[in-house]
């Protein structure tokens, strides 16, 4: 005698695909699209659909799915919390369907997608500019897309909050400085180191840790955590005033050369501002680890090619840089 059937058993085989094969697989691409581009009209042109194409696209998706998956939140539109969920599995099934029925694999001379990197500005400011011109020689109808974060990294400090950043953003590679962690893998893109950057009008005979201990400081709002040179000169018992704090790092050799003071900032930023502001520019007093910045990349990302030719420009990118001298 059989047993009954309660309502936690599997599915019959084969029923999950009989369930698939009455929905519209054709509004994946366009869901994708929506997902990532969080607009209609960037989305259509993405996939090539007119505006009211994709509009009417996207209420049938809402009706597919039971949800909104866009809605408008002030001047912007957001991703619901359910599309949010789905936009790395859809990434991934679809780039895996794509290698099923024996799509062409990615070709830089006439590939048009979004090349999507995160940065902070500081780094953006150091290779931005070489990422880009060697983008616009080796992929001519690709687009890069730079997502700058301004905000400090405590967003980034558990793998939950990096693979929502991958997933939201639709993020192909993230540059993240080596002091801040990662569950994913990572590799070196560029060394960089910790410099201590003066107003034009410091003692000339000054050495770095008086400039450090008796000028105000303009300091990275790194709070909660506390820059590392900081803990550094904490721990040799150096004093210093903090007059300023900024979220971007960027700004901190232009607010300390205008303002009379001093700051603790990246040597490859320090280096090309140093001419524009009249920066004196010094090595840190005592020994902190690196600056150098790495690669982490999306996880969910299937194309091997496309990733083997990102990752080469970016190196060749770096390879453009000044080398840093001792």
């Amino acid at each position: 005698m059989s047993a009954a059937t309660g309502g936690d058993e599997p599915p019959a085989p084969g029923s999950e695909l009989a369930r698939l094969a009455s929905v519209n697989l054709n509004l994946l691409v366009p869901l994708l699209a929506l997902v990532e581009e969080r607009s209609v009209t960037k989305a259509a042109a993405r996939v090539g659909l007119t505006q009211p194409a994709m509009s009417h696209a996207l209420i049938r998706i809402r009706r597919l799915l039971g949800d909104e998956v866009l809605v408008r939140q002030g001047s912007r539109m957001v991703l619901t919390p359910r599309a949010a969920e789905l936009a790395g599995p859809l990434r991934q099934a679809l780039y895996q369907t794509a290698r099923v029925v024996d799509f062409p694999g990615f070709d830089p001379a006439v590939d048009q997608r979004v090349v999507t990197i995160a940065m902070t500005t500081s780094t953006a400011f150091v290779i931005g500019g070489s990422v880009a011109r060697l983008l616009a020689v080796r992929a001519p109808r690709a687009t890069l897309r730079v997502r700058t974060i301004t905000i400090p990294y405590g967003s980034l400090l558990t793998g939950e909050g990096l693979d929502a950043l991958f997933t939201e953003e639709g993020l192909d590679v993230v540059l993240l400085a080596e002091g801040f962690a990662s569950p994913f893998p990572r590799e070196r893109l560029y060394d960089d180191r910790w410099v201590v950057v003066a107003t034009p009008g410091a003692p000339a005979d000054a050495t770095a840790l008086e400039l450090l201990t008796t000028l105000p400081h303009v300091a990275f709002d790194a709070s909660p955590r506390r820059l590392l040179p900081y803990s550094v000169l904490d721990e040799h018992r150096a004093r210093y005033t903090v007059r300023q704090l900024v979220s971007d790092s960027l700004l901190l050799p232009y607010l300390a050369a205008s303002s009379g003071g001093v700051a603790v900032n990246r040597r490859r930023v320090a280096t090309v501002l140093r001419g524009q502001f009249g920066l004196r520019v010094e090595e840190f007093p005592f020994p902190v680890p690196g600056l150098g910045i790495d690669m982490v990349w999306n996880p969910r990302l299937s194309d091997d090619r496309f990733v083997a030719w990102l990752r080469r420009l970016l190196l060749d990118a770096a390879a453009t840089l000044p080398v840093l001298l001792s």
